[in-house]
């Protein structure tokens, strides 16, 4: 999954991407390094990110996503907690719904996800981005975000989401410490296990920087980002969110290589 996000102040590439020429450039710059999905989305949600109208919101995205379909028939997610954007983005062309509030933004989230009948990604998030990081606290981080997850997994399904249609996904730095993010890649394979594909995302994110003193900037992260995601993919992740799409897609590629030629060799 490519990230395009048309945003002035995301984490990593706030401003790059923020009209809609320039950020469908970067979507099908991702598709031609090997992306098969795009996540669009047009409200950072990095912590401390102040909200952002519904109307500021549609306007960045819909251009977006008008213009990618013109190009690209492959799938195409909102990256909102808003129902009504999600909608209009649908409506545009979007074929999935990535919401970091596991659909629990907004009274009608989870009416909404059963009429548009297109896949949604469920995320865990403790407390909101603009205080999430605030000293987040758990007894065992991976039991409670897997139970999180499953309870809104099972809402989304009494609401009339097609179970085939839901992805967990346990929130790479939303309300988490490194160390809690460290548990929940190592031992990804416990919510992988409970039935329903798992997205992951911790591109460039803190924890790396965290781990590699002095701290590098985001677009420096590369190996902690490709060391992530190996390690989730390998935990059995479905599929991984990152900026790095063709460095991600060969190092995934050749670990795949490694692990049928380990295989053959028994």
């Amino acid at each position: 999954m490519g990230i395009v996000n048309v945003t002035p102040d995301s984490f990593s590439d706030g401003g790059q991407h923020a009209d809609a020429d320039a950020a469908l450039r970067h979507g099908l710059a991702l598709v031609e390094a090997g992306a098969d999905w795009l996540d669009v989305g047009g409200e950072s949600t990095r912590p401390g990110a102040a909200p952002v109208s519904e109307d500021d919101e549609l306007a960045r995205v819909l251009p977006v996503i008008t213009a990618i379909r013109r190009h690209w028939s492959g799938p195409v997610s909102i990256d909102t907690m808003k129902p009504r954007v999600a909608r209009a983005a649908v409506e545009a062309g979007a074929s999935g719904w990535n919401d970091v509030s596991a659909l629990s933004h907004s009274h009608d989230s989870l009416e909404v996800a059963a009429a548009l009948k297109v896949p949604v990604f469920l995320m865990h998030m403790k407390g909101a981005p603009p205080t999430m990081q605030d000293a987040p606290a758990y007894g065992d981080v991976v039991a409670e975000v897997r139970t999180t997850l499953l309870a809104r997994a099972r809402a989304a399904e009494a609401a009339g989401v097609v179970r085939s249609d839901i992805w967990l996904d346990p929130g790479i730095g939303f309300g988490k410490t490194t160390a809690h993010n460290l548990a929940l890649t190592a031992r990804l394979s416990e919510l992988c296990a409970a039935g329903y594909p798992v997205l992951f995302g911790a591109s460039r994110k803190r924890m790396i920087a965290d781990l590699d003193a002095p701290a590098p900037a985001p677009d420096a992260r590369l190996g902690g980002s490709l060391a992530l995601a190996l390690a989730a993919a390998a935990q059995g992740a479905a599929m991984v969110r990152v900026h790095d799409v063709r460095e991600t897609v060969q190092a995934l590629s050749v670990q795949a290589a490694l692990d049928g030629a380990a295989v053959s060799a028994r």
